[in-house]
């Protein structure tokens, strides 16, 4: 850090401040420090940080099993947003959402230095089992509770907003293709569906799948078969396209004959044929959330639970039913 405060005819301080982001920098002062830091090879010393703060600036997180969309883009909105923060990330994944891998989870992040962990869990199996091992730091898990370290995505209102939207195009019956149940996501999505029919009058029935293209196609064979099928919620974007792909080949239009509304939004959903109406998550502001919590409760501060609304996205794959 001498060096570089010397090659940028800068104080050691001001080199600090440049490094942590601190605001009270000018803009040229900035580069310069920062052209100096390239021109060095400079990177901090993070053994010598902790030392001389009494703080590692190391957060845990752990993610239960992430081959699914949403786990996966939780645990790229925390780096992105513990990076911002000025704190490393040390990733553990569980494929096994027993007391005894959260456990040792922890017990590896503890060892790794965290100060506070982030759980990302979308198992319910993962969340309950966490209150069996109470953890010595905080813990901040990436689902919407009454405790105050809690940060979720409102699945529920999601659900609602998708189902409200196939009512208001005018059809009576919304068939649900859910997720496996024991996923928080898929019972949330399922719970939120219901209420909205509930609320309208309407009527519904489910088909289950496994988040996977794959099970929304079968589900779409058999949502295919049955004349009387005209709107269909799918819990994820992934089973919407085979979904769809499953009426086409049955002869069913969407939204001609079938009207299709998915859930998260993914990259490629308004590529889909027709584009695809979906509901929106916001994985970078769950990421912000859920490393502010922590950082929070790390430094002993009051920490109210958040949660993140949804939005709908209107694309070309809804629309009224046929008349008859």
């Amino acid at each position: 850090m001498a060096d570089v405060a010397e090659r940028a005819g800068v104080s050691m301080m001001t080199v600090s401040r440049v490094l942590s982001g601190h605001p009270n920098v000018t803009a040229a002062t900035r580069d310069r420090v920062l052209e100096a830091v390239e021109q060095l090879g400079y990177r901090a010393n993070l053994a010598a940080r902790s030392l001389a703060g009494g703080r590692s600036h190391v957060l845990g997180a752990i993610s239960v099993q992430p081959e699914s969309w949403g786990p996966s883009r939780t645990v790229s909105g925390i780096e992105v947003a513990a990076q911002a923060a000025g704190q490393l990330v040390s990733f553990r994944t569980v494929w096994d959402p027993s007391a005894a891998s959260i456990r040792g989870a922890i017990d590896e992040l503890r060892s790794a230095q965290a100060e506070g962990i982030i759980l990302v869990a979308r198992v319910r199996a993962a969340v309950e089992a966490l209150a069996e091992v109470a953890p010595d730091i905080p813990v901040v898990i990436t689902y919407p509770t009454a405790a105050p370290l809690s940060v979720g995505l409102d699945n529920v209102l999601g659900a609602r907003l998708a189902t409200r939207h196939l009512i208001a195009c005018g059809h009576r019956e919304v068939v649900h293709v859910r997720g496996p149940k024991g996923w928080i996501d898929a019972d949330d999505r399922a719970a939120g569906w219901r209420r909205e029919l509930r609320a309208a009058g309407c009527t519904g029935r489910t088909v289950v799948g496994d988040w996977t293209p794959g099970s929304g196609y079968e589900a779409g064979r058999l949502l295919a078969a049955d004349p009387a099928t005209s709107a269909v919620f799918v819990a994820n974007d992934q089973m919407a396209l085979g979904v769809m792909l499953a009426l086409h080949d049955a002869g069913r239009s969407v939204p001609g004959d079938v009207s299709v509304v998915g859930f998260d939004d993914v990259p490629e959903a308004g590529f889909y044929l027709p584009p695809l109406t979906t509901v929106r998550q916001d994985f970078a502001a769950l990421g912000r959330a859920s490393v502010e919590r922590v950082l929070a409760a790390i430094d002993g501060e009051q920490a109210d639970s958040v949660t993140i609304e949804p939005e709908l996205v209107v694309r070309s794959s809804t629309a009224a039913p046929r008349s008859p």
